[in-house]
């Protein structure tokens, strides 16, 4: 382990080397991917652990949001050669497939991929002890490449090994699969087994960013690592508490008290038993139960939340904690249709680099941005055709809606007042396309996605819509650059930051949304796009109602009226939003907060 950088506590040389002393079987080979391996061990790197990323729309190691910014970050940090290492499980039954029955029922399938076609098998093997088993955790190598040149490798963690125990190789099968006792072997080989991965591998790493609090035990075996320390030097007698803490940085996603990740004393005793003092990780993580968020908090010397007002939010739930903000970003060459990166190559070389100067936009001739758009809308006409059978209208508004199906992002929102709805598309005609999974367990999200149909066949011969099934990564990007307004609707303030508005932002589409997230910052009424409902964190009761004045008094027939207007809307998207909003941004703002610490 490389020395911490913070003077609140450093581990001495015998400290470090104490974490190489975790049973690994280290690589002697000087191919495949240990070679591949060896020009990242050259420089100290950031460890970047999280439980989903997604790399590629066709391999499903990410469910949502948390993926896709994982996937942006280490596509950003590639782009701009900051020296980053992902670590994630590989998730090699997916996520699952969703199919859409003709009630309109969600009915989940596997979603297996094989690492074999995308990444190199890696060599070397961490253990680590689950329930009193050793458990063997092997990995695949696969590599960010940007057309910068940078590179960023990504370790897949893997149980599936013949050594292993029958009860164990299934570990790393299912993103976010099984029960509360498997969540927490997952969140052991994350943590624990990922960070003996990178020991094993040789990596000198500077510091270790938690992408949420699943893999907050790798603090705990940094501390375990640790020698015994002066206890005159530390809250926690025995255990060097100031040195881990100058390592760790933790970015917490979940405004809710639900999201994170608690698990009953009794199950970690029986999974972890020895690990480290019962007492010790109680007082690290709380007395009742294990908090994954509160052991991370903990144990880091740098959080932040991902939006100025889920960090006050945060700061609420987490009082005493100090709570910086950092707005998430999305990666603006992998969200830019192909129509759009074209039109910013010809006007603003080098765009995708240096997203600033998209600010510029209003150099975009009018009738270059509304040929881009038209290309990306009739794409996603196309899809919604072959995938629903419906048969969508170019000259018509498309309104579009795609997250995570669950209570509170609300989905079911502008169906409120049916006749309404009716309404406003006699004398403004609209257009819906919609998509999301519901999590497997998440009844809410399922029976959502049921009423979302029922609607839809309601409105059947007024609005034209669609729900389009086994939403992704490339389902997401035909929507935000084809559609002509995005929507979203969340229960304030449950919204961390939310991001498929950003790339939509990044296509010139306007967003309109209730004011929580990201879009506080972002919204410039008129300018950027439009905001539902007031501004108070409890003004939900009101939002379906101006949802509807707004799409009948504004923004559609802003659409249907003067092209100008609506375009000027679209290059405030750009120049305002997508400028700002953007991974690049966000990490350099990392590593200078965070990462030089």
């Amino acid at each position: 382990m490389q020395r911490g950088t913070n003077h609140r506590g450093n581990f001495t040389r015998s400290e470090r080397n104490a974490g190489q002393q975790s049973p690994v079987r280290s690589a002697t080979r000087h191919d495949g991917a240990e070679f591949l391996i060896a020009p990242f061990l050259e420089r100290p790197r950031i460890a970047y652990f999280s439980m989903e990323i997604a790399l590629a729309a066709e391999i499903p190691t990410y469910s949502g949001g948390l993926g896709i910014l994982a996937g942006d970050t280490l596509r950003s940090a590639a782009d701009l050669r900051i020296p980053l290492v992902g670590v994630t499980l590989v998730s090699s039954r997916g996520y699952f497939r969703q199919e859409i029955d003709g009630a309109g029922r969600q009915i989940e399938h596997p979603a297996p991929w094989d690492p074999a076609q995308h990444a190199e098998p890696i060599e070397a093997k961490s253990v680590v002890k689950v329930n009193g088993r050793d458990v063997r955790v092997a990995g695949w190598l696969y590599i960010v490449k940007s057309a910068t040149g940078g590179t960023v490798p990504v370790i897949l963690l893997d149980t599936d090994v013949p050594e292993n125990d029958e009860r164990d190789r299934d570990i790393t099968h299912h993103l976010y699969g099984g029960d509360t006792a498997y969540r927490l072997k997952q969140e052991i080989v994350l943590g624990v087994g990922g960070l003996r991965m990178l020991q094993a591998l040789g990596f000198h790493i500077r510091s270790y960013h938690m992408n949420e609090g699943h893999s907050a035990l790798l603090a705990v075996e940094l501390l375990r690592c640790s020698h015994r320390f002066d206890r005159r030097h530390s809250d926690t007698p025995g255990y060097n508490v100031p040195g881990v803490r100058a390592l760790c940085r933790f970015t917490t996603h979940t405004p809710v008290e639900a999201g994170h990740d608690r698990f009953d004393w009794g199950l970690v005793q029986e999974l972890l038993d020895g690990y480290v003092a019962l007492d010790v990780l109680k007082e690290l993580a709380g007395p009742d139960r294990l908090c994954m968020t509160r052991l991370a908090l903990n144990l880091s010397d740098y959080v932040n939340g991902v939006a100025q007002k889920h960090a006050e939010t945060s700061r609420k739930m987490f009082p005493g904690c100090e709570v910086h903000a950092v707005t998430n970003g999305v990666h603006p060459r992998t969200w830019a249709a192909p129509g759009f990166a074209a039109l910013y190559d010809k006007h603003m070389p080098g765009w995708w680099l240096e997203p600033q100067l998209l600010a510029r936009a209003d150099q975009i001739a009018d009738e270059e941005l509304w040929a881009a758009h038209e290309a990306a809308k009739a794409r996603l006409i196309e899809r919604v055709k072959t995938r629903c059978g419906v048969a969508l209208d170019s000259q018509w508004p498309i309104i579009g809606f795609a997250r995570r199906m669950t209570a509170y992002k609300r989905p079911e929102l502008l169906f409120s007042n049916i006749e309404w709805v009716r309404a406003i598309a006699r004398s403004h005609p609209f257009q819906l396309v919609l998509a999301g999974k519901a999590h497997p367990r998440d009844d809410s999200g399922k029976y959502a996605i049921e009423d979302i149909h029922r609607h839809i066949r309601t409105l059947d011969g007024m609005v034209r819509a669609a729900f389009v099934p086994d939403y992704d990564m490339t389902v997401a990007l035909d929507l935000v650059a084809g559609s002509d307004v995005w929507l979203n609707t969340p229960l304030r303030p449950l919204e961390a930051s939310g991001t498929s508005g950003m790339k939509a932002s990044l296509n010139g589409v306007p967003q309109l949304s209730v004011p929580d997230g990201w879009w506080i910052e972002g919204c410039i009424e008129g300018v950027t796009g439009w905001s539902i409902g007031g501004d108070g964190e409890t003004e939900n009761g009101g939002d379906a109602s101006s949802l509807c004045h707004k799409l009948e008094d504004v923004v559609l027939p802003l659409w249907h009226g003067e092209r100008t207007q609506w375009i000027r809307v679209m290059k405030g998207a750009i120049a305002k939003n997508a400028a700002y909003f953007n991974s690049h941004r966000m990490l350099r703002s990392y590593a200078i907060e965070a990462y030089l610490r």
